[in-house]
């Protein structure tokens, strides 16, 4: 290939830029699968709760390196999905909508986040709708994406569009292996996503086509495996290290992937995304 072709090409690539984040994780000290609330988990099979800590500590680590201003709550023995901290409310404006979630087993993590919201220094607002924090609820360019179908009640979405006064858009979730929003799209920056078609109804897919017509779609395989679960700076986006069909897309895009192994937490069904709740004043 020509210079000038490489250059063009080079010019063709669009030049993303980084903003630094504030997130809240919380280690995974009591990880284990004793209950079943979703495909991945299955608790015949033995989970290592200490090889789920250092597999954590590079996520971790990796935020750090990244610049993030990562805090962290204290996990709670007999809450071991407590680890999956994006579950736990969902931050903007400097207000806290917390989680009321589905399952009685996840439940006492709600007031818990709450508590940690509050010692924080947030407007902590207490749900009266089922919903499960930034699991279902996405922001992209200011409008908050809402995802519905399995954990997350819909009358949630009139209730966080009240809090926040923002635009809240519907997406239904119909796979039960992509039971939250994020297991089936990620949010690359503030007009960009990728996300995984069959995930949704028809009418979500609609409106995902019409506002994101340059989406990254994702392949099945790479989803399987939480590959969408990931998190993104504006041009690092941490994915999981063995999605490398979403790799590749995301370098041809110009953003720099960084891939990690979270295998054993996604025996709780959960990836990258699901282990980071964003906080944004």
């Amino acid at each position: 290939m020509s210079t000038a072709l490489n250059e063009s090409a080079a010019m063709a690539v669009p030049q993303r830029t980084p903003v630094t984040r504030t997130v809240l994780m919380c280690k995974p000290e009591y990880f284990t699968v004793v209950y079943r609330i979703n495909p991945y988990m299955d608790p015949s099979l033995p989970t290592d709760t200490s090889l789920a800590v250092k597999q954590w500590e590079t996520l971790y680590d990796t935020y750090v390196g990244l610049g993030f201003d990562v805090r962290l709550i204290d996990p709670i023995d007999g809450l071991p999905d407590m680890v999956y901290a994006a579950n736990g409310g969902f931050v903007i404006d400097g207000i806290a909508y917390g989680a009321k979630f589905t399952f009685p087993q996840r439940q006492p993590e709600g007031p818990a986040y709450m508590d940690w919201f509050g010692q924080a220094g947030f407007d902590v607002r207490e749900p009266v709708e089922v919903n499960e924090g930034e699991g279902d609820f996405l922001l992209v360019d200011g409008v908050i994406l809402a995802g519905t179908g399995f954990r997350t009640a819909s009358n949630s979405h009139e209730e966080i569009a009240s809090i926040f006064g923002r635009q809240v858009i519907t997406l239904t979730l119909i796979n039960p292996s992509f039971y939250h929003l994020d297991t089936a799209l990620a949010v690359l920056d503030d007009t960009n996503i990728a996300y995984l078609p069959s995930a949704f109804d028809e009418p979500s897919l609609m409106i995902l086509r019409d506002r994101f017509p340059d989406a990254v779609i994702a392949t099945e395989a790479d989803a399987a495996i939480l590959g969408l679960n990931s998190f993104s700076d504006g041009y690092n986006v941490v994915i999981a290290s063995r999605a490398k069909d979403f790799e590749r897309e995301l370098r041809a895009r110009g953003y720099n992937p960084i891939g990690v192994d979270l295998s054993e937490l996604l025996l709780g069904g959960g990836g990258v995304k699901c282990c980071t709740l964003e906080l944004r004043r």
